[in-house]
């Protein structure tokens, strides 16, 4: 896996080399205009297939966020995002064993069978910086899109107990429960970045790898009696599509004449 994270970094590494030296290039020998300056406010959704340690408790996950990001007259993206993790299948077949019945229900404090909600929720947080790589003349501000995050990431079980009537899991109980983990994480994306010369319709899509160093952060887990510190590779591999609200930054020239 090490081998292949490296080889996929080098790949994305040399590919924005390229598209750098390319671009000087053809800026020394044009006459034609640069791309647009052009400061983005994102609203991101997509969705990711777990793989790794990530699998054996989770499945399909949902992302929704938002992010801002600087794009530069050549064409370089930096900036920042926040995303959060939701889904809801769990595979921890542990979880509140002792107190469920044959059925998969659970004894309330008074006696009642009752289903808890089990959910999987989590967030990112990181710094971005990638490269729009324009192939049409006409549009240089759009592209094939080479993006790169990196930041701190952190899931958990999330236990809804709608009625409050199962002790066990409230007033900070959920926590021998919850399997909080969080580490650090990096994130590649493939995919295209369009903006329409009027202005109106502006957007990207790709493909995202997300590679998160993790470790469990919580003192005793009830249902298996052991402390969680146990190092953790979660993969995400997914599709994400990004609305962009573009604001263009004029140029010196058009903003005196």
């Amino acid at each position: 896996m090490r081998i292949m994270l490296r080889s996929l970094l080098v790949v994305l590494c040399s590919m924005l080399y390229t598209a750098t030296f390319a671009q000087d290039t053809d800026d020394s020998t044009s006459t034609k205009p640069q791309s647009d300056h052009i400061w983005n406010i994102d609203v991101l959704c997509g969705v990711d297939l777990p793989a790794a340690d990530m699998a054996k408790r989770f499945g399909t996950s949902y992302r929704l966020g938002f992010g801002l990001k600087n794009k530069t007259a050549s064409n370089w993206i930096y900036g920042a995002k926040f995303e959060f993790i939701m889904g809801k299948k769990i595979k921890e077949d542990s979880l509140l064993y002792g107190v469920k019945t044959a059925s998969g229900n659970v004894i309330a404090q008074t006696g009642d069978l009752m289903n808890i909600g089990i959910f999987e929720r989590g967030y990112q947080v990181g710094f971005q910086i990638g490269k729009i790589l324009p192939v049409a003349m006409a549009n240089k501000n759009s592209g094939p899109l080479l993006l790169l995050s990196t930041g701190f990431m952190q899931h958990r079980i999330k236990l809804f107990d709608k009625d409050q009537a199962f002790p066990q899991i409230n007033d900070g109980y959920y926590k021998g429960y919850d399997r909080l983990t969080n580490g650090w994480y990096i994130d590649e994306l493939i995919g295209y970045n369009y903006f329409s010369k009027n202005k109106l319709i502006n957007l990207y899509a790709g493909f995202n790898f997300t590679q998160a160093f993790t470790k469990g952060r919580r003192d005793f887990l009830y249902d298996v009696m052991r402390k969680d510190d146990a190092a953790r590779n979660d993969l995400l591999f997914g599709f994400k599509l990004g609305w962009v609200v573009a604001i263009y930054r004029k140029s010196v020239e058009e903003t005196y004449y």
